[in-house]
């Protein structure tokens, strides 16, 4: 989640709503889509571009930042525990450690605590959960029947400017950053923030470097179209878009327009469609412009009341697994079937009907086998893109690391 603009406003989206399922829908026995989509991912990796999970301990209100009260032996109030994560399927799921851009300062301070959240979470677990760092460790964990687990940072204002602080994010495990959050940076235009820069500066652009050099995968989504476009032209190693949607069918700035997904094909990267409502359907994007408008402005109880006044008045749409299958589709047409994948996106929100949790995956899986989608297209959306993507920025790593040494860029110039 966390892309929203109105969760700028924390006290927003507090719980889900009541279950609104529409018949002949989730919650119907299985059809033979069904039976065949979980044969399948029984076989193939699941490989899930982002999940919110460690901001979700953090912010717990029982607990926070309380790893071992968090229990995911146990079913837990967000979308994500072990029993579901075994349910879907999940091969290898990309932990975000996610930090809001709007702190204004402090950024590494609760960047290193999202890490430590992270992996304390990961060993907490060695009977479900393997750390992983490397594109070869998803087999290693499916053999032992485990979830690989990896680790991105969502939004480059982590590093303060820093590619030293870079450096030791990817020691740390960080195996992608997203450029941006929500906010502009001093070297690229968020798609939610200040048009600043035009694109990435040339500091923006040595950042990308020093990733290709790492092997950390450069991940465009919430970067603004010009930061895409900069990042297609000087990144050597397939990049990815952790967790965005098509906007040809939805009209949202975090959205991908086609003269980018039609250049993934050339750069041999990956779109990991999210499952975010108002990224996925229109009448859920305009719920929550409305809801946004409603409440801008206001604070504390007043926004908390105008909050009510809205959901009174504006019963909330639901988005749907057909939503979802829908830009993936899209997603395929125009870049292609082998530049395709998927991300949750799970932070405790509600999401589309039939995708409410980590145990629904075979439910898209079902809905594009019926749409036609055959079981070879399926391994390359379920994993076998993203793993392809992951091995090509290693090997891309290898090269460049033989040939530069790190970088010694700064945001004023070269020191």
């Amino acid at each position: 989640m966390r892309a929203l603009p109105c969760l700028l406003l924390p006290f927003l989206l507090q719980g889900p709503l009541p279950a609104q399922t529409p018949p002949g829908t989730y919650g119907q026995p299985p059809d033979a889509a069904l039976t065949r989509a979980k044969a399948l991912l029984t076989k193939v990796p699941l490989v899930d571009g982002h999940n919110d999970l460690p901001w979700e301990i953090r912010e717990s209100k029982t607990a926070p930042m309380d790893v071992e009260a968090y229990d995911l032996r146990k079913p837990t109030p967000d979308e994500t525990d072990l029993a579901r994560l075994k349910a879907g399927r999940v091969s290898a799921q990309f932990w975000s450690v996610y930090v809001p851009g709007e702190l204004g300062s402090g950024f590494a301070k609760v960047q290193l605590e999202q890490l430590d959240i992270a992996r304390r979470m990961i060993a907490r677990y060695p009977e479900a959960l393997l750390f992983a760092t490397r594109s070869s460790d998803i087999a290693k964990a499916r053999k032992a029947g485990k979830v690989a687990s990896f680790i991105g940072m969502e939004g480059g204002h982590v590093i303060e400017n820093s590619l030293g602080a870079l450096r030791m994010y990817y020691d740390l495990g960080a195996r992608y950053m997203t450029l941006t959050h929500n906010v502009t940076l001093d070297w690229a235009d968020a798609a939610l923030g200040e048009r600043k820069h035009g694109g990435l500066t040339p500091f923006g652009k040595e950042v990308v470097r020093e990733m290709n050099r790492l092997g950390m995968m450069v991940d465009i989504s919430h970067v603004s179209p010009e930061v895409m476009r900069d990042v297609l032209d000087t990144s050597e190693a397939p990049v990815i878009f952790s967790h965005s949607c098509a906007r040809a069918l939805v009209d949202h700035p975090r959205n991908v327009p086609d003269a980018i997904l039609a250049r993934m094909a050339r750069n041999g990267g990956v779109v990991m469609v999210t499952f975010i409502p108002p990224f996925v359907n229109r009448a859920s994007k305009a719920w929550y412009d409305g809801l946004e408008a409603a409440t801008k402005g206001l604070k504390d109880d007043t926004a908390k009341q105008a909050e009510a006044a809205y959901r009174d008045a504006h019963p909330q749409p639901r988005a749907t697994t057909q939503d979802v299958a829908d830009h993936i589709d899209h997603v395929a047409k125009v870049a292609g079937k082998d530049h395709v994948g998927i991300a949750c996106d799970f932070a405790g929100m509600q999401g589309p009907v039939g995708l409410e949790d980590a145990s629904t995956y075979p439910n898209l899986f079902a809905e594009l086998m019926r749409r036609g989608w055959t079981d070879e297209d399926l391994t390359k959306l379920a994993g076998g893109n993203m793993i392809r993507t992951f091995a090509a920025a290693e090997k891309v790593s290898e090269r460049l690391r033989k040939e530069r040494k790190p970088s010694l860029a700064q945001v004023s110039g070269i020191r």
